[in-house]
């Protein structure tokens, strides 16, 4: 089930205040328009707007008035203000920020409440107050999904084990806490996609820190392991896809070509695991993400030994065996 956020309403900005990192927003006008929706991530800063060209001004997007577009307005006469206000606040602008804590003009004040669109001030400098607005926005309005998954933190690596329900998805996962590995979401995992290669997985506020275990039931994973056991979300960085045992079924032995995952349109490196009596799920599920940690690297360890076999067959270099003397067998002293 995939969904994006239709848009973020005005005073959910107030509400970063506290939270990392925190936009230090006040309202100094307009407040009846704090329902007003943004619907873009992305920022304007046009001052070419105040002197009449608005044709870079989109719907949607919050309006950033920094030290050169309040000092052009501070140049004008109080009409002329006037009319340039006019003129900027007649476009469907969500509300409008002042950074660096520069104080307002009235006519900038008495237009914002007469067009009910919310005038806001940060103390941060301006490419502060951009980056942080533009970093809270992209994550309130990512596109996002939820999957029936588990989601862990192994040696920094995001790993999303997908699989059939009942196969060990909650098993595995809890026996990676035990050697030392976070927990991010058990059972529900919600996915969000940022920027164009990225994607960010958490566990949604009802069931955070929480697991099913069948024959314990619910269990609380930052209670019994500690605050170190959890994080509240992670980029996910790999798949592993838990699968039945199938006799007769070819499986991967050699591991040279790459699999992928998708995921919300993008492609993320997939690992098949077979799932047997006697199998350790939380070895093999370490042991891919270590894999995975080398293979970012520029290690391919199945890549390397073919290409070492290969070099070998091609310049016939193999070891000689001696007449009579079996193939590995050590020679005598």
């Amino acid at each position: 089930m995939t969904s994006a956020v239709a848009g973020v309403a005005v005073h959910a900005l107030l509400r970063v205040r506290g939270e990392a990192p925190s936009l230090d927003i006040q309202v100094l006008a307009g407040a009846t328009g704090l329902e007003r929706l943004i619907h873009s991530p992305y920022v304007l800063k046009t001052g070419l707007a105040l002197v009449g060209y608005e044709a870079y001004l989109q719907p949607g997007r919050v309006l950033v008035l920094g030290g050169s577009e309040l000092g052009y307005l501070q140049s004008l006469v109080s009409d002329a203000r006037v009319q340039a206000l006019t003129r900027l606040f007649a476009c469907d602008i969500p509300c409008i920020l002042i950074t660096h804590g520069r104080p307002a003009p009235d006519e900038l004040l008495a237009v914002a409440d007469g067009a009910a669109v919310p005038l806001l001030r940060t103390s941060h400098a301006t490419p502060m107050a951009i980056a942080r607005l533009t970093s809270f926005l992209e994550d309130t309005l990512a596109e996002r999904m939820l999957l029936h998954a588990v989601l862990m933190d192994i040696l920094g690596l995001g790993v999303l084990i997908v699989g059939d329900s009942g196969i060990g998805k909650s098993e595995c996962a809890l026996d990676l806490v035990l050697r030392g590995h976070r927990l991010v979401a058990d059972d529900t995992v919600e996915i969000r996609r940022r920027a164009e290669s990225v994607l960010i997985g958490a566990c949604p506020d009802l069931t955070r820190h929480h697991m099913e275990i069948r024959g314990l039931g619910v269990i609380n994973v930052r209670d019994l392991f500690g605050i170190a056991s959890t994080r509240r979300s992670k980029r996910v960085e790999l798949v592993v896809q838990l699968e039945r045992w199938e006799v007769g079924r070819a499986y991967e032995r050699l591991g040279l070509d790459d699999a992928c995952f998708e995921l919300m349109g993008l492609r993320v490196p997939l690992i098949r695991m077979p799932v047997a009596p006697g199998r350790s799920l939380a070895n093999l599920v370490e042991v891919a993400a270590r894999n995975q940690l080398l293979r970012v690297r520029g290690h391919h360890a199945a890549r390397e030994l073919a290409a070492r076999l290969e070099e070998t067959l091609r310049t016939g270099a193999l070891a000689p065996v001696a007449e009579g003397e079996e193939p590995g067998e050590p020679e005598n002293e």
